[in-house]
């Protein structure tokens, strides 16, 4: 630049190009191009690239690569593959360097352009994204709703074990319960929880629960095209921008509740931001976006997947791959059940028979030892053997009152433990416990003294045990004594 200033001052001042190109060391061409532009204008191609050899073979090449859209992309033909493939099957003689830059450009001339979008206030936008945390201490995969509000850029987040239809539902009702009200409409992709199939029209076939929940909240679903996630850029940014400042370093907590706590408190954090191109924080533009949203029903969508099933004679029902205990009492019977992000809820009829923590695992089997005490109060000998007993952790006196209960009573004493234990039914653990730990104390090893116990324990009365009602308390055995009992005591000859 500096260079250009001196020869346009030198040929202002009247030297000639050719005096110039001799005094300054460059060509006269070089000396007109200076007078002609004030600045360098840079190499200006006038002609297109030439490549002689590749002619005759772009038509293959694009056949080529326009079968490749069908196919996977790791699986999608390489410049060098090409080359091969034109030199084994059609006498290429041509170098890698033309085939490289002629699918270079063809790759260019090929992408798609977009519109830049201005967005109306009350609309949003959702999507899944996936990222690994530490729950309780196990490295898992996560899989967080993003609910994003594309005209103001607030957002919430929550993460759950498995994206389901259930996770999906849930998280757009914790979502309009954070910000307390109810978007005009939602852009999704064709997830297949949300979408059961795309008919030839391009309709979509809604899921049956995701259908449900826009009758309750009466939102006007939209969808992008299938395998374009740019149509909905807004929440596309929220799932990177969600991974990379709220996953990282990775994320660690003892449970998805407390997570997902701290996931909401990111969110409202976040509202004081100001982004660029904005003069407005998130929170100033989102006073806008909830105007144009609407209230939100009295109450809150159900969000869980409602099926039916029958129990086994293992008192077993299966849902989701994996089997659920209920009592014994409902063998054989048809039950519905109601699968949660985070519970799986039984019923028979009416009433709620049984409720489990749910698993994501596959073939597992989740049990309630309780279940099974009615059963087991008959078929006392498979008390040891019994699976739903096995992983129940009860406190150490349970074991010393079974122990005292066979000595006592033998296979008799085994059935009053399994009644004992059948007060679970009806009583907390540890209140249970406490009456156990008071009738080992007292020496009152039975049924009866344990069931007077744990009720007074519940009515915080002091017991009251009589050993006529209570049989199997400790008796004691009280003699009368005789005057000429204590002669013995007397020596022989004392006055």
């Amino acid at each position: 630049m500096e260079l250009y200033r001196k020869v346009r001052l030198a040929c202002a001042d009247g030297m000639s190009a050719r005096a110039a190109a001799l005094h300054f060391g460059i060509s006269r061409d070089s000396v007109r191009k200076m007078l002609s532009f004030s600045v360098p204008p840079g190499y200006r191609r006038k002609a297109e690239i030439k490549r002689p050899k590749l002619d005759g073979f772009t038509e293959i090449i694009d056949a080529w690569l326009a079968e490749d859209q069908g196919r996977n992309r790791k699986q999608r033909h390489t410049a060098k593959r090409v080359l091969e493939r034109l030199r084994d099957e059609h006498g290429f003689t041509g170098g890698y360097t033309i085939v490289k830059d002629y699918m270079r450009e063809r790759d260019r001339r090929s992408r798609e352009m977009f519109v830049p979008l201005t967005h109306p206030p009350g609309h949003a936008q959702a999507d899944f994204g996936e990222a690994t945390v530490i729950i309780d201490g196990v490295e898992q995969k996560a899989h967080f709703f993003a609910f994003d509000l594309p005209h103001s850029d607030a957002c919430y987040v929550r993460a759950y074990p498995a994206a389901t239809s259930e996770a999906w539902v849930d998280g757009h009702v914790h979502a309009f319960a954070f910000f307390g009200r109810v978007p005009v409409s939602v852009l999704y992709d064709n997830d297949r929880c949300l979408v059961a199939s795309i008919l030839p029209d391009g309709t979509r076939k809604r899921a049956k629960l995701f259908s449900g929940f826009l009758s309750h909240y009466l939102i006007r679903d939209r969808y992008g095209r299938p395998g374009k996630g740019n149509d909905k850029g807004g929440v596309e940014g929220l799932v990177g921008y969600a991974r990379r400042n709220f996953m990282v370093p990775v994320p660690r907590f003892a449970s998805w509740d407390k997570f997902n706590t701290w996931l909401e408190e990111q969110c409202r954090r976040r509202q004081a931001d100001t982004l660029r191109g904005h003069g407005e924080t998130i929170g100033q533009r989102l006073a806008r976006d909830l105007e144009a949203m609407a209230d939100p029903p009295a109450a809150p969508f159900d969000a869980c997947d409602q099926t039916s099933g029958r129990v086994s004679s293992q008192a077993l029902v299966r849902y989701k791959t994996n089997d659920y205990s209920v009592p014994v009492a409902y063998g054989h019977r048809d039950v519905w059940l109601r699968g949660y992000v985070d519970q799986v809820v039984i019923g028979c009829g009416g009433e709620i028979i049984a409720s489990h923590p749910r698993s994501y695992d596959r073939e597992d089997m989740i049990f309630n030892p309780v279940h099974y005490l009615q059963l087991l109060e008959k078929k006392t000998n498979a008390l040891d053997q019994a699976a739903p007993l096995v992983e129940w952790d009860l406190p150490p006196e349970f074991q010393t009152l079974r122990r005292l209960m066979e000595a006592r009573m033998i296979k008799a004493g085994r059935r009053e433990y399994v009644q004992v234990l059948r007060l679970l039914e009806t009583f907390d653990l540890d209140d249970l416990h406490v009456a156990v730990k008071t009738a080992l104390r007292m020496g009152t090893i039975g049924f009866d003294a344990i069931k007077h116990l744990v009720l007074c324990q519940v009515e915080k009365r002091p017991p009251r045990l009589d050993l006529d009602v209570y049989p199997y308390l400790p008796r004691a055995r009280v003699e009368t004594t005789k005057p000429a009992s204590y002669m013995c005591l007397v020596a022989e000859g004392a006055p």
